[in-house]
């Protein structure tokens, strides 16, 4: 076990809230005689736009505005939070608020998306699902409304309800869920189980204060159920505090050397993060799973083992975000998010994805036009790529920068997959498995409840999906808006019973693993599902290489 740091990246939020203010002195800013001047054009302009204009102006809008504007000029992942939205922030820590436990993302110009629910909070256990729509809570739209508004609209004193309506990929009408708003447990660790007799599985789904901490809890209680290798899953995880990637990567790692640096203008946000000597993994084959929505510190972890040679990185590029925020608090409470340095590999490479200034909407558009092929032609991807952008990791093998983690071993979805069929696909997006286990529990599984809630393990190995609760299922999904038979239109889609026959076992799966999840929370999922997904068992014909990788981890590095 590595020793815990003493030096972390606060969140941003958790600063704001604290009121830490990272100021500079007037000599740190005003560098050099051309600054001051410019500073002085922009004072004369806005004292002239408000002596002289024709009409009043007001100056707090006209000077957020402005700093709008400014941070046009920088990156995409720059922001302003004006004054008003930060003393929320600062309330919420104050006070006793319940929130309904989503993450969520509101891009400039469009609406406001679920991108993960929290695990056993009220909105994973009414079926909320990431992809889905705010549009509205309390029946008042919130489409055009930033984060903080959103979240000032959802929080309120627990135990009290509220509203959301959401819009669904492929569901025409919009769906109404009534929360009760409650105390979000906040784990970062999913999931941590053995897959077989040697093979842990651990899924983090975020980089937070505890990860460290619940990553050692988990690793050491699968060492002690017979561990030998590890499957460490980091889909979809946005990324969050840098050290806890750092430490993450620093229990796998043991041979001296660069876990990830950053640079900036300023000195001291130059930093370079080195391996300290013993870990609790740094022996045991490692298989790290990755696809398009993993970030920041997803892709430290992901791309420090890589250029170690120390894990196999198996899935989909991840998402190329390799800058570095810090709070700038204003004399008014407002706050600058800004970018004050860029991170970079053991191997010196960046995955920052390239982007224009003011061009943001393209950087996006461009980012995932590059997934597609990333995925589905990966050797045309990178004979593209220029020499300035090839590395070599410690033992010389060849990666890149310029864009995400390209995986040692690219995966892309399985289109024969039984998971990617339209009846699975809609059984999916529509929660109907959800649904029904709430039922079957919450309304008429009484008996069946007081069979299973205190057998676990037995529900996992014996526990199969007769006809009795099949047919159950079916009827309750026809009800919840499964058509079988009749014609299919584009609103309203039907399928044959052929095809719910033929679909029944990869549905029983989702079907037990989702009541699973309602009876024994919601890590209780992945035991399950993982049985059938296509990621998992590919990496799972990958041991050797990952064992060769584990192997010359240890051996010294070409200089």
């Amino acid at each position: 076990m590595k020793p815990f740091f003493k030096r972390f990246f606060i969140p941003a939020i958790l600063v704001f809230a604290l009121g830490t203010v990272l100021g500079l002195t007037v000599d740190e800013i005003f560098s050099n005689d051309d600054t001051v001047e410019q500073l002085q054009k922009l004072e004369d302009a806005y004292i002239l736009i408000n002596r002289q204009y024709v009409e009043d102006v007001d100056p707090a809008a006209m000077t957020q505005e402005a700093i709008l504007a400014m941070l046009k000029k920088l990156d995409p992942h720059s922001s302003y939070i004006d004054a008003e939205s930060m003393k929320k922030v600062g309330e919420e820590y104050q006070g006793v608020f319940g929130g309904i436990g989503i993450w969520f993302e509101s891009p400039a110009g469009d609406t406001s998306k679920v991108t993960s629910t929290i695990p056993d909070g009220p909105s994973e256990t009414a079926g909320l699902l990431p992809r889905d729509r705010l549009v509205a809570v309390n029946d008042s739209s919130i489409v055009g409304f930033g984060s903080l508004d959103i979240q000032d609209l959802i929080k309120g004193a627990i135990g009290t309800k509220v509203k959301i309506t959401v819009v669904r990929p492929r569901v025409k009408a919009p769906i109404d869920f009534m929360l009760t708003r409650a105390t979000i447990p906040l784990y970062s660790i999913d999931a941590g189980y053995m897959l077989d007799s040697v093979t842990g599985y651990v899924r983090i789904g975020r980089f937070a204060m505890t990860t460290h901490q619940e990553f050692i809890d988990h690793v050491s209680r699968l060492k002690k159920e017979g561990m030998k290798r590890l499957i460490l899953d980091l889909r979809g995880n946005p990324g969050g505090i840098k050290q806890t990637a750092v430490q993450i990567a620093d229990e796998m790692l043991d041979v001296a050397g660069v876990i990830v640096s950053t640079k900036g203008r300023v000195a001291r946000e130059n930093e370079v993060d080195q391996v300290t000597k013993g870990g609790l993994l740094i022996d045991e084959p490692v298989i790290i799973l990755v696809d398009e929505s993993s970030a920041s510190g997803s892709e430290i972890v992901a791309g420090a083992l890589q250029d170690h040679d120390r894990a196999l990185i198996v899935g989909r590029r991840t998402f190329g975000k390799g800058l570095v925020q810090r709070p700038f608090q204003m004399r008014d409470g407002s706050v600058i998010q800004m970018t004050v340095a860029r991170y970079y590999m053991p191997s010196g490479r960046l995955i920052q994805t390239p982007y224009d200034i003011g061009h943001f909407e393209d950087y996006y558009k461009d980012k995932f036009a590059a997934f597609e092929e990333a995925t589905y032609n990966p050797a045309k991807y990178l004979s593209e790529i220029p020499d300035s952008l090839h590395y070599k990791t410690l033992h010389g093998r060849d990666v890149f920068g310029g864009g995400g983690v390209m995986p040692d071993a690219v995966m892309a979805p399985d289109s024969t997959s039984a998971l990617v069929s339209p009846l699975v696909q809609f059984t999916l997006v529509r929660g109907l498995a959800f649904l029904y286990a709430s039922h079957l529990l919450d309304t008429e599984g009484l008996e069946f409840r007081a069979k299973w809630a205190s057998n676990k393990d037995q529900f996992f190995t014996s526990f199969k999906v007769d006809d009795a609760v099949w047919n159950q299922f079916v009827d309750h999904s026809k009800k919840n808006g499964l058509e079988i038979g009749g014609v299919s239109t584009e609103e309203k889609p039907t399928f044959s019973q052929k095809e719910l026959d033929e679909h029944r076992g990869t549905l029983s799966v989702i079907l037990k693993a989702r009541i699973a999840q309602r009876l024994y929370r919601s890590e209780a999922w992945y035991p399950v599902f993982n049985s059938i997904d296509p990621l998992i068992i590919s990496a799972q014909t990958l041991w050797k290489d990952a064992e060769k990788l584990a192997k010359l981890a240890k051996t010294p590095a070409i200089n």
